[in-house]
């Protein structure tokens, strides 16, 4: 069968039988009628006589633009493999082919984002700007979830999860509900244990009382558990109010307390235990943070880093 017909029908396929998105099947058209276009150039008039090299060629051709066409990014090229290969895939189990020559051509790697981390002095900016003001229920506690956000390093999901038997402060301890529902004990500091005390002492009461009862640690303006929306407006408030400009989320937080204690000395598998990683490799990428720290330090510092 000619590449072009088994194209066809595999799209006929994705319309029919999988009830493929209008706006995917037009964006597989176009992908594919660009592999057609390279078997094509590449002399192939049949597609059982498509091979591997066949299809690793084009995956080059899309992130180099050696067939004369603008090169795709990361997204854009994944997307194309991802329609070459369901079109071999399909090929094989319709059997207008023997074998599947792009099982083993993937998609490129998206390329790894280092978390943004604060410096600590920005951190105390950040924690400075809310709950200066008695009467401010809202700013109370965001200083609060601010607090222990960056002292415990949890997930906003987390922190907005507690309940207020969650935070021992005989212990000074925090238990977590992380991903698939792991539990994590963490320590706290005394600085976020304080403005959580000055929060369920001056604020939680005042916003409890204009709900219906609920074991919430942070509660939202109508006495209800704080939503993930909230919290992030939480933290741009307390962003803008601190002269911090950039893209902070409460992600940023949780960077910040990894890579300040891996500078600060910390061990890796630490890191990770208080982190909730199920994985070291996930936590590895802070080490890089604190790589790039160093290098910038020795490249000022050193009489001879630039010489």
């Amino acid at each position: 069968m000619t590449p072009d017909r088994a194209v066809s029908v595999y799209l006929d396929h994705l319309l029919v039988e999988r009830g493929t998105a209008e706006n995917t099947l037009a964006s597989y058209r176009r992908d594919l009628r660009r592999y057609l276009e390279h078997l094509e150039a590449a002399g192939v008039g049949d597609l059982a006589d498509v091979t591997e090299r066949h299809v690793g060629d084009f995956l080059v051709a899309l992130r180099t633009g050696a067939d004369g066409r603008a090169p795709l990014a990361t997204a854009s090229a994944t997307r194309a493999v991802v329609a070459v290969r369901g079109l071999h895939r399909f090929a094989l189990a319709e059997g207008m082919v023997a074998l599947d020559v792009a099982r083993e051509v993937h998609p490129p790697s998206p390329p790894r984002r280092l978390p943004k981390a604060l410096d600590v002095a920005t951190v105390d900016r950040l924690l400075e700007a809310r709950g200066g003001e008695a009467d401010d229920l809202a700013g109370v506690r965001d200083r609060a979830l601010l607090e222990l956000l960056y002292s415990t390093g949890a997930r906003i999901s987390e922190a907005i999860g507690l309940d207020v038997d969650d935070v021992d402060s005989t212990q000074r301890a925090v238990r977590l509900a992380g991903k698939g529902g792991k539990e994590r004990i963490v320590p706290i500091g005394r600085p976020a244990l304080a403005a959580l005390s000055a929060y369920q002492v001056r604020a939680r009461p005042g916003l409890a009382s204009k709900g219906r009862g609920t074991p919430a640690l942070f509660l939202n303006a109508r006495g209800a558990r704080l939503s993930r929306q909230s919290a992030w407006a939480s933290l741009r408030e307390a962003a803008d109010r601190a002269g911090i400009a950039g893209d902070i989320s409460p992600h940023t937080l949780r960077h910040s307390f990894a890579t300040h204690l891996l500078d600060g000395g910390a061990d890796l598998r630490v890191v990770q235990e208080l982190l909730g990683h199920a994985s070291v490799t996930t936590t590895q990428i802070y080490t890089q943070v604190t790589v790039d720290t160093l290098r910038e330090v020795f490249a000022m510092a050193h009489p001879r880093a630039r010489m």
